[in-house]
């Protein structure tokens, strides 16, 4: 089988001087002319062809681009949404902190006293456990106030705080009931188990070491009471707070326990 003719060879056969006088020239002519004419159109779609798969491939190119830099946004904005998020439920937390305890010795304020006070009623009266209720008032505050100023004054608060504290179980409360008085909640605590603890807690009181020279002795008065079945809660808060009274009263530096 022969190859197929070249561009440049049929060209030189219709220029040929033996074939002019051939009667199907002109009409080879014509052939070819149109055969030049297709092929340069196609040669023009090919370009064309080409010039849009270059453009879309360019398009293409581009979106994927676009499409990146779309994604790598929403990652950034998803990163900072979750840190915005953390923040707030860290300054939620600390809010509730706040709201929640006294901003001068850390301990849960009367807010939170009043709150668990309620929790542990009403378990007291489902499991039939006895509840312990303390009123202590440190003794003397006002005078540690007025010979060595306020700052100090603060101190021995935040220091009888911590004593108190360490004096309790994990499930026994301190607060600051206001002031110089703090009350203490100790679920399923008997009476003379009450009794015991406040006689550690006035220990650890009366062990401070305030000032270096040792001319301040601390100390605290306390009343002692429990909670009787089916009474309302400022009924056994008033005779903790009577039996502290009469502590005082009776001399300071003791406790008094009101059936």
């Amino acid at each position: 089988m022969t190859s197929p003719l070249t561009d440049a060879e049929l060209d030189r056969l219709l220029l040929a001087p033996e074939h002019q006088d051939n009667p199907l020239l002109p009409v080879l002519k014509l052939l070819r002319k149109r055969e030049q004419a297709h092929q340069q159109r196609l040669e023009r779609l090919l370009r064309i062809s080409d010039c849009s798969d270059d453009i879309a491939r360019m398009q293409t190119h581009e979106l994927l681009h676009q499409y990146d830099k779309q994604l790598r946004r929403l990652e950034k904005i998803t990163r900072i949404s979750d840190r915005y998020q953390q923040n707030l439920l860290e300054l939620n937390e600390e809010l509730k902190e706040v709201a929640l305890h006294d901003p001068l010795t850390g301990l849960a304020n009367r807010r939170l006293l009043m709150s668990r006070l309620h929790e542990e009623i009403e378990r007291s009266r489902r499991n039939q456990q006895p509840l312990s209720v303390v009123m202590l008032d440190v003794d003397h505050f006002k005078r540690i106030n007025d010979v060595f100023g306020h700052d100090v004054g603060d101190k021995a608060l935040c220091m009888m705080a911590k004593a108190i504290e360490q004096q309790l179980r994990e499930v026994d409360l301190c607060a600051r009931w206001g002031g110089e008085e703090f009350m203490l909640l100790l679920p399923e605590t008997r009476s003379d188990q009450a009794i015991h603890t406040v006689e550690r807690v006035m220990q650890a009181i009366r062990s401070l070491q305030l000032l270096d020279d040792k001319t301040v002795m601390l100390s605290i008065s306390a009343g002692i009471t429990q909670y009787h079945a089916n009474e309302a809660m400022d009924v056994v808060i008033n005779r903790a707070d009577s039996a502290l009274i009469s502590a005082k009263q009776n001399g300071r530096d003791q406790w008094q326990w009101a059936k």
